[in-house]
């Protein structure tokens, strides 16, 4: 009879001699998550890149984090189902508690359709570290736009739960940013999180 162990018995978690916040520091910048959640088609790797590349212009360290850029790589195998949605989301909040604590702002866009998942990657990091942003555009635009042809695969029922037409949204009761972005150019909306940034003492 095998003996069953704590996976994590023999485990043991080694301090760094150089902090957070001697590497946040170098930077000149609050290490900080920015979580922009929304609908396929609502702009949220848009923004999250206009984003960056202001941050970038003003001599900040980022790095972006992208749903299907992540699944060509770390998650590659991951398919849709609840059980692999769940893990895409806890391996990309791993990774990017680990972009914190190397000093970065790091940008994730990912539709990331539950307030418990959203949670879980709170959780994960310590108070002001994770700041929501809430692209908010109808089901509508989204639709119409459809960048990707997913909506019209959807409702053709090519594509099984798709968040929006047959599996639900949640959609944030209390982001930190909020950019309905229906009406708006992208620099303006951009324009709204690098406010929040300065105002909030992120960047230095």
């Amino acid at each position: 009879m095998s003996k069953i162990t704590n996976e994590y018995e023999n485990i043991v978690w080694h301090d760094h001699k150089v902090s957070k916040e001697e590497r946040a520091s170098l930077k000149k910048q609050k290490p900080c998550i920015l979580w922009f959640t929304g609908l396929s088609g609502s702009g949220k790797s848009t923004v999250a890149n206009a984003v960056e590349a202001r941050l970038t212009a003003l001599g900040y360290h980022t790095y972006l984090l992208d749903g299907d850029n992540i699944r060509m790589g770390l998650n590659k195998g991951l398919g849709f189902s609840e059980e692999d949605r769940v893990e895409n989301l806890r391996r990309i909040g791993e990774v990017a508690k680990l972009f914190v604590d190397a000093g970065l702002i790091v940008l994730t866009a990912f539709i990331s359709p539950y307030r418990s998942e959203r949670q879980r990657v709170r959780d994960l990091v310590e108070g002001g570290e994770f700041i929501e942003v809430y692209v908010d555009t109808p089901l509508e635009v989204c639709e119409a736009r459809d960048p990707k042809g997913l909506y019209a695969k959807a409702r053709q029922g090519k594509i099984a739960e798709f968040t929006g037409i047959s599996s639900p949204y949640e959609a944030p009761e209390f982001p930190e940013i909020h950019i309905h972005n229906d009406d708006i150019p992208v620099e303006a909306a951009a324009g709204k999180v690098i406010d929040y940034l300065k105002e909030k003492g992120y960047l230095q």
